[in-house]
């Protein structure tokens, strides 16, 4: 007797035990649901929602509404999601897949600093290295190369100047050998528009700026032909030693060209106008003497532009063209790269007329 219950005994053990050895696998798997743990249940024969929310704790209808199912039948081998409020833990491959993919981050960011740097480098021996390789090419100049005297500056305190009409920086600047950057510098002008009357302190030239040769080869003028002179009158006493600017000046080339045209330069004063008659976008300018038709080549000297407009009249003097040689719309000007409403130009046409 006592023999069977220790027989009895020892099977009940041994089925306890394989049950615990391999307890029932129901669950396929496990995901991430926003940070809380997700169970993946492959469906077995006979399982129901009403079982399976029993066995995790869930209500059946939870379990429908989250597989998005309507109706309470369940194919057998289908996977059906079940939700649950415990924490998902990340597994340890995980972790190591995401520490992998910050070091890679790290090491991508200081390889392009490292770029970086290198290419700094490399700008700095650049610019370090171009006076070494420049200065054989100075030595190998020829002694014939025209040779430029150091200018000399002069310590006479400036002077006072009385702005005139149709005058500018740059005919200023000529007049006392001096620069429009100076001239602004010292008076602190924020623009380079001037105003008839205002007062500018002129910093004194240099006294010698004029480039020599080796060869002593004298300068060969051309023969120039004065025309009547259209620009401003100047009233400073502090200019009165200089009669006219010669840079106002003009002159006529008297030979014809074959189409018996006579090419007449003229250097002045400019300006342009708003005019309802004259259309802005399109390059027309107003002339006293050159025929209608007529099309002028206009540089402006400040700039070095140079552009080609259509004579559509001629202009009387006016408060706007007072002193000027030439009228034009907005486009001419904007091509000509003015910075003012008056500037200085310089124009080449051909005329039948001497």
């Amino acid at each position: 007797m006592k023999f069977k219950i220790l027989l009895a005994a020892l099977l009940l053990f041994l089925v306890s035990l394989s049950g615990f050895a391999k307890p029932v696998i129901d669950s396929v798997g496990v995901k991430n649901n926003d940070g809380k743990k997700m169970i993946q249940f492959k469906v077995k024969p006979k399982d129901t929602y009403y079982s399976i929310g029993r066995r995790y704790n869930v209500k059946p209808e939870v379990l429908m509404k989250f597989n998005g199912s309507k109706k309470a039948i369940l194919t057998i081998g289908s996977v059906i999601n079940i939700p649950t409020d415990q924490p998902y833990k990340k597994t340890t491959k995980e972790i190591a897949q995401k520490e992998t993919a910050k070091e890679k981050k790290t090491r991508l960011a200081k390889e392009a600093e490292e770029a970086r740097a290198e290419k700094k480098h490399q700008q700095k021996e650049v610019v370090a290295d171009q006076p070494a390789e420049q200065a054989p090419e100075r030595l190998q100049q020829p002694v014939t190369q025209p040779v430029v005297q150091q200018p000399v500056q002069d310590n006479t305190p400036p002077t006072e100047y009385k702005v005139s009409a149709g005058e500018t920086l740059y005919s200023i600047s000529k007049r006392f050998n001096s620069t429009v950057d100076a001239i602004t510098k010292l008076n602190n002008l924020s623009s380079t528009t001037l105003i008839p009357g205002q007062i500018l302190l002129v910093p004194a030239g240099v006294a010698s700026a004029t480039s020599t040769t080796t060869n002593n080869t004298p300068p060969v003028v051309p023969p120039v032909v004065s025309v009547e002179n259209h620009t401003a009158q100047n009233d400073s006493p502090a200019v009165a030693s200089n009669n006219k600017d010669s840079s106002n000046s003009a002159e006529h080339h008297l030979n014809t060209n074959r189409y018996g045209l006579y090419e007449k330069n003229e250097k002045g004063v400019a300006t342009w106008i708003d005019d309802a008659s004259l259309d802005p976008n399109k390059k027309f300018v107003l002339h006293r003497t050159a025929p209608i038709g007529t099309v002028i080549k206009i540089t402006n000297p400040m700039t070095n532009r140079t552009t080609f407009a259509k004579v559509v009249g001629s202009f009387t003097d006016s408060e706007s063209t007072k002193d000027v040689i030439i009228v034009m719309t907005k486009s001419v000007a904007d091509s000509l790269g003015a910075l003012d409403k008056r500037f200085r130009v310089d124009i080449s046409y051909g005329s039948p007329n001497e």
